[in-house]
């Protein structure tokens, strides 16, 4: 028989695991990196230090600091929604928990970037040719695969439903 009452924010280890990660990189990437000035890593990677004061791809990045309090707002309340989404979580849906401490471990990073600096530490620089995949960080990272694993928990069928 398998255990369906729900497990009190059983995955906050993993959100805070990515929160320190993120807020670790971004200190060493601030600490090593010059502003804008990209240092190759690999084919294909560079690491470059640049300040987003937008949200994804900097979408308002020019707006005119408002979008600083906004953005903050909005990822405060998205990560109260996913602590009460965790905290009702049934214990058998282990892939949706890691999935939601994904992305509330890294909108809390980014939400503590925004916070205190008034824009989010981005770093990882993805490019082909001439061609820049928007700069990113680990926070960004986390809330992607999370969004992704939310995506396919929701899409595939479900392990009671009826065979055919």
């Amino acid at each position: 028989m398998t255990d369906n009452r729900p497990t009190p924010l059983r995955w906050l280890w993993l959100a805070v695991f990515v929160l320190i990660l993120d807020q670790i990189s971004k200190w060493a990437a601030t600490a090593w990196l010059s502003y804008a000035e990209p240092v190759p890593v690999m084919p294909l990677l560079n690491m470059t230090l640049l300040h987003n004061t937008g949200a994804a791809f900097s979408f308002l990045a020019s707006a005119g600091g408002w979008q600083r309090w906004f953005f903050t707002l909005i990822a405060l309340a998205i990560s109260i929604a996913l602590v009460i989404w965790l905290w009702r979580l049934p214990a058998r849906e282990r892939l949706t928990g890691a999935a939601l401490a994904l992305v509330l471990g890294g909108a809390l990073g980014n939400l503590i970037d925004r916070v205190l600096y008034g824009y989010v530490v981005d770093f990882i620089d993805v490019y082909y040719g001439s061609w820049h995949w928007p700069a990113f960080n680990i926070a960004d990272s986390a809330i992607t695969v999370g969004v992704a694993l939310l995506l396919w928990t929701s899409l595939r069928p479900a392990a009671s439903a009826p065979r055919n």
